[in-house]
């Protein structure tokens, strides 16, 4: 299997060349395109627990695809806000916390499911609930904006807005505070931040939708119904 990044950063689209017999597992709506030798399943992975944890809990759809190419083809996929895409090849020693929205697909061998944060999360946009991807082999995550890997040295702390946080590994050091003051953190734009201590590795992307949608919504012409 093979994966080809293309129109990045901006517009991203990932094409999975696929040889025969090989599957790969995708969130629902993430295909584009494909050839028409590739057949699809689509279920509950995992028994309905597990999907209604993914889907109520981590923000994901209730069902995966899984694509079968019986005799080789190509995929394409895309997320559904622009952005840059990524490939990342997991280690069983290295699980992934991954936000809300960031998964794309991944190969057999992964294994994707919800995990409680912790109190310490509650105030933060992502919610307490993140995606724990363990196992081996390639994960496909997408973002808003443009990627930014950072690796932290052990006992080196950095500081990210909580809408711009995308990925980190397992143990790094993690704990949401408010930007500022109360004032700063209602008035400033800002809102929480959250202090990464490594080591470990997190990935940031450029565009955060929370603020997006602070933009938009009130842009938005309102609906208004005539009285009789």
């Amino acid at each position: 299997m093979r994966f080809e990044i293309a129109h990045r950063p901006s517009y991203a689209i990932t094409t999975v060349h696929l040889d025969p017999g090989e599957r790969i597992q995708t969130e629902a709506g993430a295909m584009v395109s494909m050839d028409t030798s590739i057949a699809i399943e689509t279920k509950a992975r995992g028994g309905l627990l597990k999907s209604l944890g993914r889907s109520v809990l981590g923000g994901e759809s209730f069902f995966i695809n899984t694509y079968h190419a019986k005799h080789g083809g190509t995929l394409r996929l895309a997320p559904s806000l622009p952005g840059d895409m990524m490939v990342l090849d997991l280690r069983p020693d290295r699980p992934l916390m991954v936000q809300s929205g960031a998964y794309i697909a991944s190969t057999e061998g992964v294994d994707v499911r919800t995990k409680w944060s912790g109190a310490k999360t509650f105030f933060a946009s992502e919610g307490v609930i993140m995606l724990k991807i363990s196992g081996q082999g390639e994960l496909v995550i997408a973002c808003f904006g443009a990627l930014d890997e950072r690796t932290l040295a052990p006992g080196e702390t950095y500081t990210v807005d909580s809408g711009h946080l995308v990925t980190m590994t397992e143990g790094i050091g993690f704990k949401v505070r408010k930007v500022g003051n109360w004032k700063s953190t209602l008035f400033s734009g800002e809102g929480l931040v959250v202090d990464l201590t490594g080591p470990g590795t997190f990935t940031t992307q450029s565009r955060s939708q929370d603020a997006f949608l602070s933009w938009l919504i009130p842009r938005l012409p309102s609906t208004r119904t005539s009285s009789a």
